[in-house]
């Protein structure tokens, strides 16, 4: 079990990225949470099975089909024993 914070940058805003995001971490199994940031980029928490953990971090750095990613930038971080995944 692993948790990872997030900050996605580039076009992540007004692209359905949370939603895209929620969708995907429910299929995953992953916990955590989707926000928009205010300088336009998009902050997630996510914790589970560490190759779920991972593969969720990939889609990221790919985001929906309309974002264009930029960067991400991962810090490892310890649990907080989150259930579910939800939009903040």
């Amino acid at each position: 079990m692993s948790a990872r914070h997030a900050v996605v940058h580039g076009t992540v805003q007004g692209v359905f990225y949370r939603a895209s995001a929620e969708q995907e971490a429910q299929r995953l199994g992953v916990a955590g949470w989707v926000r928009n940031l205010p300088d336009g980029s998009v902050e997630l928490l996510v914790e589970g099975d560490d190759a779920a953990v991972e593969q969720m971090l990939a889609w990221a750095g790919r985001g929906p089909a309309r974002a264009e990613v930029t960067g991400v930038d991962v810090e490892e971080r310890p649990e907080e024993g989150l259930t579910g995944f939800a939009q903040r």
